[in-house]
């Protein structure tokens, strides 16, 4: 009995992904015509059936051509170097653990004014960006022909699928526990116009403040401090250093934009020996590692992040072997983790 011939020899020969190649031979719609006919006539020179076995073939093909015709989705990142890499760290180990099950490959890359000219966009099955990217590049993309992917980002004037956490539902879901908790006197840390999904969270919280009959009476100076998150945590800190001097000053709960503001503040409240949480509850968001290894540990959302780069990696195949259709915005749900850091408002 010859050698097993499979789907996958089938794509890595044709440099398409075995998504196509199943369609195709399934005669299934999504795939375009020209593709269907190539893999077609390729399954039947490999000897492929519907078992994998090896039947008369006018052509053979090595191992070697196999491995070497496999083809990349480029990865693009943002410039700026993140400071929360336990975040953006895990959406990326999804991305390559998902294209690893199609034999796929990635390019990482961080963003560039000339992509063009640095990169042949025919040897890209696809791209994933990932956070956010300037108008220019994605624009840029439009001439590849080829599908895209944004996590975390969306962009009124480039048409493609995104990828988020359903940050909006999550954040409400979270600042009504904390009312139910007793608190009224609520802030929320971190400014809204940092990304999408600080803002998504900001409106969550403030359409939950709402929703219980309770005024968005909210400091600025938690709101909209700061660029980078840095400068952010530094205005924070000496806000609180200000109003700590008087418990009663404080609000009874804070609910921070992400978790890494909320360890600082966590840390910084510590300093003022304030209590948490009899005194002040504090919430985070993004469930990186070090939020359940702080002292007292983070109440916080935990945000599916190797399954947000799966999912782009799944939109970016179901967009292969087919015209482009209405880019489609997927919400991934998240969860309310409770742990030390909250309690009833005192």
């Amino acid at each position: 009995m010859g050698k097993k011939i499979t789907i996958q020899h089938i794509a890595d020969y044709l440099g398409v992904s075995k998504y196509v190649v199943s369609r195709a031979l399934a005669g299934k719609s999504g795939v375009k015509e020209e593709t269907r006919k190539k893999v077609l006539e390729t399954a039947k020179q490999l000897g492929y059936n519907n078992n994998g076995q090896i039947f008369s073939s006018n052509q053979t093909i090595t191992e070697h051509q196999l491995k070497t015709s496999q083809q990349n989705v480029l990865v693009v990142l943002p410039r700026s170097q993140y400071q929360d890499s336990m975040y953006w760290g895990k959406i990326i180990d999804g991305i390559s653990s998902e294209l690893s099950e199609f034999s796929l490959g990635m390019v990482i890359v961080t963003e560039s004014d000339r992509f063009s000219s640095v990169f042949n966009s025919e040897v890209f099955l696809g791209i994933i960006c990932v956070g956010k990217l300037s108008t220019s590049v994605l624009l840029e993309f439009n001439a590849w022909k080829v599908p895209v992917v944004l996590i975390d980002y969306e962009e009124p004037l480039f048409n493609a699928d995104t990828i988020f956490a359903n940050n909006y539902d999550s954040s409400y879901k979270l600042t009504s526990y904390l009312i139910g908790l007793g608190h009224q006197h609520i802030e929320f840390v971190g400014n809204s116009y940092f990304s999408r999904s600080f803002y998504d969270r900001w409106l969550g919280y403030r359409s939950a403040l709402e929703y219980h009959g309770l005024s968005v009476n909210q400091n600025s100076k938690l709101l909209n401090e700061g660029e980078d998150l840095n400068t952010m945590c530094e205005n924070i800190k000496k806000w609180l250093i200000t109003e700590g001097q008087t418990i009663d000053k404080l609000p009874t709960a804070l609910v921070c934009a992400n978790d890494s503001i909320a360890l600082f503040v966590l840390d910084v409240l510590k300093e003022l020996e304030v209590k948490i949480p009899e005194q002040i509850s504090v919430t985070g968001y993004d469930n990186i590692e070090n939020s359940y290894l702080q002292s007292p540990t983070l109440t916080t959302i935990h945000v599916p992040k190797e399954q947000m780069g799966k999912r782009s990696v799944r939109s970016l195949i179901d967009q292969m072997g087919r015209e482009k259709e209405n880019a489609e915005k997927i919400l991934l749900s998240c969860e309310l983790i409770l742990r030390e850091s909250t309690g009833r408002a005192r």
